[in-house]
């Protein structure tokens, strides 16, 4: 029995199914996601390396953040992506003695500095990404435009509920 499932007994209340794992919608979302999250891992490696053939797999997703949201500090990523500040700043120190982002002071604090793609950068993420984007076109091709924007929408969903517990 765990400590959650332990307390609420104990409290009189009855045990949630989530916790208690006796919800089978809640082993069928982690039996997806677990698939879903290690054929991503690869993915996204096999994408760094597109851009450039050192780049970790992680590096990915923050060139997509850059890509979308333009120059951002890196203690916003950090956040964003739930890492220490230690590991962003070794992935940035990475990406930018390959030439893929470029670090300048940040107005506003000059103690800051401001992470932004370079050119070079942002040409070679925008052909990985256009190609990805043609990969999931073929994939899902089978698939209703509705149940794509849905599958997105529930997957925004995801993400904020979890960028919330963080």
């Amino acid at each position: 029995m765990s400590a959650e499932t332990g307390a609420a007994a104990r409290d009189g209340a009855p045990p949630d199914p989530a916790v208690s794992g006796l919800d089978h919608a809640f082993l069928a979302l982690e039996r997806e996601l677990s698939v879903f999250f290690r054929r991503a891992r690869a993915s996204s490696g096999e994408l760094a390396r597109e851009v450039h053939p050192e780049l970790e797999p992680a590096a990915y997703g923050l060139l997509l953040r850059l890509a979308e949201t333009g120059e951002q500090r890196a203690t916003a990523l950090a956040a964003y992506f739930g890492v220490g500040k230690a590991t962003m700043s070794r992935q940035l120190r990475t990406l930018e003695e390959l030439g893929i982002v470029s670090r300048r002071p940040d107005p506003a604090d000059g103690r800051a500095s401001l992470v932004a793609l370079t050119g070079e950068g942002a040409s070679r993420f925008a052909a990985v990404r256009s190609a990805r984007r043609h990969r999931y076109a073929r994939r899902l091709r089978d698939w209703d435009r509705a149940d794509i924007a849905e599958l997105a929408r529930l997957l925004h969903r995801l993400n904020e509920v979890n960028g919330a517990e963080s």
